[in-house]
């Protein structure tokens, strides 16, 4: 019985100390990371910078122009992405090699995400770890204001005349707002990327506009100067100064780091509600 046990133990080992994973999405890559599997990780893609040991590995390509000879080149184990690349992953298997697709377009993909890779790779206890975190900071955005309509434009530029996008009804983001009982201010049954201009925001009107500018993290300046331009616009959110920008390099990535987005969303949702006691 021994003999049997410690064969399973030698097997065990084996198994999950040889594992080398690809990852070819930069949210995949930040998962399979806060799981604490870094270490397995022999490459991934161009946009995989976080953490930071994601930076110094090899990378197979980028959003579109992954490198199937480079991905074999590695010799991995299993290559994990998201579920738009299908044609890449139907060839990686019929070439032998294991692959894994997921979804991370709502909160509750994100969360499946996270407990499907747990329990692939035996790290149910982290994958629960997140998945409460992520839990926790949903909950906390509850009852902060009430009946806001809230519009968070992507990658915003420096004028208002080109094509303006916005975040639709599908993706994580109306989760956040939708548990903060406000409403995206956008809505639409399509499923495609929104893109708008100054008029359709106008007639939205929404309350609170939320800017996502990661590109200028490091430019206070032009983030103020950014924010000015849309308060020019005749609307609640610059009625009421309530126009916001989120720089962390988080915002976009549908990862564990969603609680990041979260807490920023959180506060400003409480700058909101201080504002409305002070009128």
């Amino acid at each position: 019985m021994k003999k049997l046990l410690f064969i399973l133990l030698l097997f065990c080992i084996n198994l999950f100390g040889s594992q080398r994973i690809i990852t070819l999405a930069p949210s995949v890559n930040e998962l399979v990371f806060a799981l604490g599997l870094g270490d397995k990780v022999v490459a991934n893609t161009l946009y995989s910078d976080y953490p930071k040991e994601s930076k110094k590995l090899p990378k197979v390509g980028g959003y579109s122009s992954i490198s199937l000879e480079k991905i074999l080149k590695f010799n991995p184990s299993v290559v994990i992405a998201q579920d738009y690349d299908l044609e890449l992953l139907q060839k990686l298997n019929t070439l032998g090699v294991k692959t894994l697709s997921y979804k991370t377009q709502t909160v509750e993909d994100i969360k499946n995400t996270i407990k499907s890779l747990g329990k692939h790779f035996k790290k149910e206890n982290e994958a629960k770890k997140l998945i409460d975190d992520i839990d926790s900071s949903i909950n906390s955005l509850k009852g902060i204001v009430k009946d806001k309509k809230v519009l968070i434009v992507i990658s915003p530029r420096k004028n208002l005349r080109n094509q303006i996008y916005v975040t639709g009804n599908h993706l994580y983001f109306e989760d956040f707002i939708n548990a903060s009982e406000n409403k995206n201010a956008f809505y639409s049954k399509s499923k495609q990327q929104p893109v708008v201009n100054v008029e359709k925001i106008i007639n939205m009107n929404p309350d609170i506009i939320i800017l996502l500018t990661p590109f200028l993290r490091y430019d206070e300046e032009k983030r103020a100067q950014l924010k000015k331009l849309w308060k020019n616009l005749p609307i609640n959110a610059s009625i009421n100064d309530n126009i916001y920008a989120i720089h962390g390099t988080y915002a976009g990535i549908p990862s564990q780091r969603i609680v990041y987005f979260m807490e920023d969303f959180k506060k400003i949702l409480e700058n909101v509600r201080n504002k409305q006691l002070h009128k």
